[in-house]
């Protein structure tokens, strides 16, 4: 948290549009957020989202960065129903530009498997996890993303109340 806050100081004086205060802005709110002071960090990572819409609006990767980084404030505020949407646009996006296998896309698909299971939305969860399964594959059975991703396909498993047998032995 104080390197967040330190980068926060170190830039502020630089332009509005310069992309090492915008950095510092999202350091601050990324150590706020990851240090239980999700409330606080939510205003920070929506003024950086504003400033990256509005200076790099050419540059995808950093606004879907951006929202990527809004989406998981919401998650840890108890709040899935806003990072559930915002999940579905950035993975749509990744898929769109990377195509299913890319990592990214695998990441953004756990962020939103996760969503839905927050939302207790099951069955969509496991048809949507379903579909992305074969292409973790691409990534290793020890990646760190191929593994939140089976942990978050094996609680919609468990969780789920219409699971069959076979569901539980999946999971």
């Amino acid at each position: 948290l104080a390197l967040g806050w330190a980068c926060w100081k170190m830039y502020l004086v630089r332009p509005e549009s310069d992309q090492f205060r915008c950095l510092g802005m999202e350091t601050l709110g990324s150590a706020l957020r990851v240090d239980g002071q999700a409330a606080e960090a939510l205003p920070v990572l929506e003024a950086v989202l504003d400033l990256k819409r509005r200076y790099c609006e050419r540059d995808a990767d950093v606004i879907l960065t951006a929202q990527a980084n809004i989406a998981a404030c919401f998650s840890v505020l108890g709040r899935p129903d806003k990072a559930v949407v915002l999940h579905r646009d950035i993975h749509a996006r990744q898929l769109a530009k990377f195509g299913i296998s890319h990592e990214n896309t695998i990441h953004s698909g756990f962020n939103l498997a996760h969503s839905l299971n927050q939302l207790e939305l099951w069955d969509e969860s496991l048809t949507f996890m379903r579909n992305l399964l074969p292409a973790t594959r691409s990534l290793g059975a020890d990646h760190s993303s191929t593994l939140g991703f089976n942990q978050c396909l094996s609680e919609a498993l468990m969780n789920n109340p219409d699971r069959t047998r076979d569901d539980l032995l999946e999971s």
